[in-house]
């Protein structure tokens, strides 16, 4: 029993050794008793307060496309702008698309990522992300949701954790409320268990010339690791929204500048000639005048 009281002991004066002064003023002996890495009331609420729910919601939608941006309740509809996010990611299924945090009115970053302060443990510490790559997309049973699978490229304090797909959906429920939310995803950041991330992003800027789509997020985590953080994001994804229209053309029924038939053409009736091509040289009969 002694020995028993004495590695508790042990135990918490390392814990206390390594936490410091705010550690204790933030706890009661009974919270360092029960569990000394629980986060306390104080935290809690300290936490709250920063993670407060972001509720910017958008006025409006701008849209860009040729070169020219307007907001979309003036001349588009809700059916547009879903049909235009579809062909969007559908360009870039299987790509990775870039993540900064940038300034709202300009939609111009300001870092090459998104930063999210956390608590992993006791220890505080920022996590991360700077890109999310596109595992799937999927045309969703309602005719305003798409279905989507990412792949958040989280880091934090140096580390890379393990972390599950997103599945996530788009939402057009108007032409002023387009949102991107998932269901949560875990990531395991520390070696007590796996920590959930919530994410939501109320889209207000789609530019389908380049590929880019701005909104303002909140990133909630929760678990052994915990905290989150709010702001303004860029998605910046490699191919825009436009599909590929190839000309395919047949080099054997092309005509000339002048709209004139070719000579293989004319010998042989307006039809192209028969395969008798030697490299570059195009054998035909010479007619005598």
């Amino acid at each position: 029993m002694l020995k028993n009281i004495s590695k508790s002991i042990l135990f918490v004066g390392t814990v206390l050794c390594l936490a410091g002064c705010e550690y204790l003023r933030t706890r009661t002996p009974q919270d360092i008793l029960r569990n000394p890495f629980a986060p306390s009331s104080a935290e809690y609420a300290e936490q709250a307060r920063l993670m407060r729910p972001f509720v910017k919601i958008p006025g409006s939608v701008v849209i860009c496309r040729s070169r020219q941006c307007a907001p979309a309740k003036l001349s588009m509809s809700k059916e547009y702008i879903y049909n235009s996010l579809l062909q969007l990611f559908d360009n870039n299924n299987y790509q990775k698309a870039l993540i900064c945090q940038a300034d709202p009115a300009s939609h111009v970053c300001l870092e090459n990522y998104i930063t999210l302060p956390i608590t992993a443990g006791i220890t505080p510490t920022n996590a991360y992300i700077d890109y999310v790559k596109i595992t799937d997309v999927i045309i969703g049973k309602a005719a305003n949701k798409l279905n989507l699978i990412l792949n958040y490229n989280l880091t934090y304090g140096g580390q890379v954790p393990d972390c599950t797909p997103s599945k996530s959906i788009i939402f057009a429920k108007t032409v002023d409320h387009v949102l991107l939310e998932d269901a949560g995803y875990t990531c395991k950041m520390t070696t007590v268990g796996q920590s959930t991330i919530k994410t939501v992003l109320a889209i207000d800027y789609i530019d389908l010339d380049y590929g880019y789509i701005g909104g303002y997020y909140s990133i909630g985590i929760s678990g052994p690791a915990y905290g989150g953080g709010n702001g303004y994001m860029v998605l910046r994804l490699p191919k825009n929204a436009y599909p590929l229209s190839p000309a395919l053309q047949n080099p054997m029924q092309k005509q000339n500048s002048k709209g004139t038939q070719t000579i293989s053409e004319y010998k042989n009736g307006g039809q192209s000639s028969p395969n008798h091509n030697l490299g570059n040289v195009e054998i035909f009969p010479i007619s005598k005048n």
